[in-house]
């Protein structure tokens, strides 16, 4: 039997906002809370005096449910760590020296691969293969943007993959072009990106299980114990079972497996034969009840699906990945398969499109506990606010996106227009209107730090404190209210409130699934909020992270 009895500090429980002073956790879960029940449970099960009683002094710190992640990328995350460091290079020469420098310390690597390069560091986000060509000439190279939607390859890997003047404007796809009609070098969209990926050999498995292990010690020093997987293919299932199989897991992982509009019709087997697999591994880290389904793609590459066009580009409204009323069959079909649904919806349009469908499927398959859950909505048309309670639709955003950074000025802004810009992430909105709002990350397009996007969330200020009050103000979450989203209501989405292993709060009965901070987050400014780290992680009652 572990005992774990913590005191002298505040202990945050959940989504009601209340806090306590005391907790007992035996064998992992929560056996008491507060000082009067902790003493009393001590003292009926004769555990008062027993030395193996761990006694953790939070000394006048913070202890709270542990975060998840609603919405991210771990093998994509982990994989990044593999090829050349391009995520922080602050132009397209050092992005450039960044490549030749991996290439000539790894002669022998056939294709050179990293992620993930700043779109704004050149208009429109077009970047030049030639430019590569001065780094690798004669080795392929693709370095994906921070988006994940969008590609920069090098001459030889457009070579390899035939890209030439002559090839057609692939479906779900663009290859912006040069003058002459030869391909620029920057690939956009799935249906452009998969021709290099159709000739790119697969990773070692090796090197994706490594990646996966990254990954979880990434989130761990963060303090979160759950990751939705929100694009995960065959492949990804494989590393997946692998590493449970060899108890490399070492945080809880839900897959979400991707739904392709060019081959749906064939996947549902493949997809029920995937959850069937997790299914049988019975580890309590690893679950695959989730399809995700992209609606469009997103507004800085003028992808996003749009209700009026984009101020940019005229008549142009995106990118509508599912035509039609494709996107309401294939989610009637998942929905009555038992799966929970997960739709990528970026313009309004496309949130439009995505409730549409979930209206479908409520209104064919008949009632259930879905949470189906759309994720991002960076622009929800009015009209449309009403509805995520409606039809009990979690909004999954990403509260460090809500700011005026490079990002947002350079490249949102100029595409939106300046009023409808100001309608982004309606965070306040979803809430007050009744509707369920939890928070993810999208890491790693953008950091994996809960903290760095609760300074957000709480303040829509980027970390130079730009503007005053806040860029819309309106739609600022108060602490309590972001702390949820990052912690109880994530954990709502995960159907993890209910099940054996729940998780979100601190209550008896609970995993003891949590965070310890050094002082109360709710009393910190923004700035200092963004910086605060983690001093322990529990997964289970076990402290899986300490700070050094």
């Amino acid at each position: 039997m572990t005992i774990s009895h913590f005191h002298n500090g505040t202990i945050w429980l959940g989504s009601a906002g209340e806090t306590s002073d005391a907790l007992l956790v035996v064998d992992g879960i929560v056996a008491a809370v507060g000082s009067a029940l902790v003493a009393d449970s001590l003292a009926e099960a004769s555990l008062a005096s027993r030395a193996d009683v761990e006694r953790v002094d939070l000394d006048g710190g913070f202890l709270m449910p542990a975060f998840g992640d609603g919405h991210a990328h771990p093998i994509f995350g982990g994989l990044e760590a593999e090829g050349p460091q391009v995520r922080s290079c602050p132009s397209v020469d050092e992005v450039v020296a960044e490549v030749r420098r991996f290439a000539a310390a790894n002669p022998d690597i056939e294709w050179i691969t990293g992620a993930s390069y700043d779109g704004s560091l050149v208009e429109g986000g077009l970047f030049d293969a030639r430019w590569l060509d001065e780094a690798v000439p004669d080795r392929p190279v693709v370095l994906r943007a921070w988006d994940y939607h969008t590609v920069w390859c090098n001459s030889r890997a457009l070579e390899l993959a035939d890209i030439t003047a002559e090839t057609p404007e692939p479906m779900l796809g663009e290859i912006p072009r040069r003058g002459d009609g030869s391909p620029l070098g920057t690939l956009r969209e799935w249906g452009a990106v998969d021709l290099v990926d159709a000739v790119r050999p697969p990773l070692d498995e090796t090197i994706r299980l490594r990646a996966l292990e990254c990954a979880a010690d990434y989130y761990l020093q963060r303090g979160v114990t759950w990751v939705q997987d929100a694009w995960v293919e065959p492949a990804d299932v494989d590393t997946y079972c692998k590493a449970s199989a060899q108890g490399r897991l070492k945080l809880r992982f839900n897959l979400a497996l991707y739904a392709d509009p060019r081959h749906f019709a064939h996947q549902m087997p493949d997809m029920i034969e995937a959850k069937q697999r997790v299914d049988a591994l019975a580890d309590p880290h690893l679950s695959a009840n989730t399809v995700k389904f992209f609606a469009d793609g997103v507004v800085e590459n003028e992808t996003g699906s749009l209700l009026n066009p984009y101020c940019s580009s005229l008549h142009n409204h995106g990118l509508r990945v599912w035509e039609g009323e494709t996107l309401a069959e294939a989610v009637r079909a998942v929905d009555a398969a038992g799966f929970q649904v997960h739709i990528h919806a970026i313009g309004d349009a496309a949130v439009r499109q995505a409730l549409d469908a979930i209206e479908s499927a409520i209104v064919a398959n008949g009632p259930r506990d879905r949470r189906p859950v759309i994720a991002h909505a960076q622009i929800v048309d009015s009209a449309d606010l009403a509805r995520f309670a409606e039809l009990g639709v979690i909004a999954n955003m990403q509260p460090l996106w809500a700011q005026l950074d490079d990002l947002m000025i350079v490249l949102t802004i100029p595409r939106l227009g300046e009023e409808r810009a100001a309608t982004q992430y309606r965070m306040r909105s979803i809430l007050d209107s009744g509707g369920d709002l939890s928070f993810g990350s999208d890491w790693p397009c953008t950091s994996g730090t809960p903290v760095e996007g609760l300074a957000i969330g709480t303040s829509r200020q980027n970390e130079q404190g730009e503007p005053t009050g806040g860029w819309t103000p309106e739609e600022i979450v108060d602490i309590d209210r972001a702390l949820d989203a990052y912690s109880t209501a994530v954990a709502h989405q995960a159907f993890a409130d209910h099940s054996p292993a729940a998780w979100g709060e601190i209550r008896p009965g609970a995993s003891a699934d949590l965070i310890r901070f050094d002082r109360d987050l709710r009393e910190l400014p923004p700035r200092e909020l963004a910086v605060m780290p983690v001093h322990t992680t529990y997964l289970g009652g076990v402290a899986v992270h300490s700070a050094p």
